[in-house]
């Protein structure tokens, strides 16, 4: 009876415990990543993306069906970073949706989904040595008060395999969806000129990544013509920007111009400059002759650039790790287009250790010129160089399409590294310091606030592709299908530029990911299935066989 009375005590006592420990744990929940790389801990500029998210933020995940392990696994890692963003703010929900499940409305899905844009994607699925093709959707909708924006699941990249290609798409997922976050809930503050008036490209030249930029940042076209007549004026107004951009100039600027600018920076204000030193095109090539004469081009911004730091130089940067030209071979209707090494368009490499080119695709430039770096109280940061492998080329000189039959001479190419990207950051000193001022103003400035400036020494490369009057994607080649790492350069720069460093952090955070060799297994397929299937069977059974044998020996009479 006293043993009964304990046994209860005992049972009771471990109920109640049971029931104080899920009542706390109702209260205190946490989640813990163990991965090495800290995968699934999203990073302080994520969450401040949904901080003040205060009703329904609704994400409709189109990345569902039966899938190839990659994939799969891209799937998961979806759902667990928004598993992850869901239990910092309750107020965001996601839902998985699969569009293609219905044989009969699969077509008119597909339709539908493309004309907001949500392209489809094939994918090759490899089984038993047999390859198929498969499509999948790998967007996601965000909507948050009668807003939405389209994510891209899938960092397209031309060239890579499924390993590739995923592994770089789950490295991007946090980016994605917190640049996602941040359209619909924080509403734009800062505002960037796009300068015009001294012959800088048209808006259909730069029209892709304008419209990124807009997405994030208030923009406005602003020319300096009414410095003549009001430069005050031009000032005040222009001191309204935090960021001006020059997307290649090809006009002289005048001293008046010019003294805008610089009084505009030592206020304070950050610019980006795309600019260089020669005059070549490679549109200009592309006619009859096949050839074109590179010469100076005359900014008058020399002693601009100097005082600041920086000398871009009237050279050519000829880079033996460069992009393609695509040139027609052949005649008439037996021509083909056939993508030919072109020494003029420098990949450039990017600085590793800078969050602007951190895990940055290279960059490719079109007659670059080369940029020196000058001693003074600004501190310099060289965030693209071209190859080793790259040599300086004089101007004037012709520039022959024939160079593409020509097989060059390693030895002559001697002077690698060369700088043609540069980020200025600190105090700078005015132009006009100790001279005569082009005008008066009110209050002219030697010693600028603390600021930024990033100079390339090529217009180029924030130029896209216009293909039947229609702007193409700011670093994709149209027929060569080849993706470049401008865009993300270009929106990096902005973003430090502007102090908005939180989603360069997040687009630098890597992710490293262990996938299982196709080939291995392939090879090695029915090994492994035997050692998992068959092994275990055939063990199961001659335990069976010597325990039964020892069972019969022990109990036989």
């Amino acid at each position: 009876m006293l043993k009964s009375k304990k046994n209860i005590i005992v049972i009771v006592i471990t109920l109640a415990a049971l029931v104080v420990v899920n009542i706390i744990s109702s209260y205190l929940y946490k989640r813990f990543d163990l991965t090495q790389d800290q995968r699934y801990t999203l990073s302080n500029e994520a969450l401040k993306t949904v901080e003040d998210v205060d009703s329904p933020l609704i994400i409709d995940v189109f990345l569902e069906g039966d899938f190839p392990s990659e994939f799969r696994r891209l799937h998961d890692e979806t759902q667990q970073l928004l598993e992850e963003f869901a239990v910092y703010n309750s107020n965001v929900k996601f839902e998985f949706i699969n569009p293609l499940a219905d044989e009969k409305t699969r077509n008119q899905n597909i339709q539908q989904l493309a004309q907001r844009g949500l392209q489809p994607f094939q994918i090759n699925i490899k089984e038993s040595g047999k390859t198929s093709q498969e499509v999948i959707i790998p967007w996601a909708l965000a909507s948050y008060n009668e807003q939405t924006v389209i994510v891209p699941l899938i960092k397209n990249k031309i060239g890579a395999t499924d390993q590739e290609l995923v592994n770089g798409s789950i490295q991007n997922l946090e980016y994605v969806f917190a640049e996602a976050f941040k359209k619909l809930v924080t509403p734009k503050q800062k505002k960037i000129a796009v300068l015009r008036g001294n012959g800088q490209l048209q808006d259909i030249y730069v029209a892709d990544f304008l419209k990124k930029m807009s997405e994030h940042y208030f923009l406005a076209p602003f020319t300096l013509d009414s410095v003549a007549g009001n430069p005050q004026k031009t000032l005040s107004d222009i001191s309204n920007y935090d960021l001006i951009i020059s997307a290649k100039p090809s006009e002289s600027f005048s001293e008046e111009e010019k003294y805008v600018l610089d009084q505009y920076t030592m206020n304070g204000g950050k610019s980006l400059w795309l600019t260089e030193s020669i005059v070549m095109d490679r549109d200009s090539l592309l006619n009859e002759s096949g050839r074109g004469i590179a010469i100076m081009k005359e900014l008058n911004l020399n002693d601009f650039f100097f005082k600041y730091g920086v000398r871009i130089n009237p050279v050519i940067v000829n880079d033996l790790y460069s992009a393609p030209i695509t040139l027609a071979i052949g005649e008439g209707s037996d021509s083909q287009f056939q993508p030919l090494q072109w020494p003029y368009s420098p990949l450039a490499a990017s600085n590793p250790n800078h969050p602007i080119t951190t895990n940055l695709d290279p960059v490719k430039f079109d007659f670059a010129s080369q940029i020196d770096t000058l001693k003074n109280g600004v501190n310099k940061t060289i965030l693209l160089r071209s190859s080793k492998l790259s040599k300086l080329q004089g101007v004037p000189r012709e520039i022959n399409l024939d160079v593409v039959t020509q097989k060059p001479n390693p030895e002559d190419y001697k002077d690698s590294n060369q700088a043609l990207a540069v980020l200025l950051e600190g105090k700078f000193t005015s132009v006009y310091d100790k001279r005569v001022k082009p005008f008066k103003i009110s209050e002219d400035k030697t010693i600028s606030k603390v600021t930024k400036m990033i100079i390339i020494a090529d217009g180029d490369v924030i130029k896209n592709e216009v293909v039947r009057n229609q702007p193409q994607e700011l670093g994709f080649e149209f027929l060569t299908k080849r993706k470049f790492g401008n865009k993300e350069f270009l929106e990096n720069a902005v973003n430090y530029l502007l102090n908005d460093d939180g989603l360069i952090n997040i687009r630098t955070k890597e992710v490293k990911l262990a996938f299982l060799d196709p080939e291995k297994i392939e090879e090695q397929k029915t090994k492994w299935q035997f050692i998992n299937i068959a092994l275990p069977l055939i063990l199961l059974g001659i335990f069976g066989f010597i325990f039964n044998y020892f069972r019969r020996k022990k109990y036989t009479k």
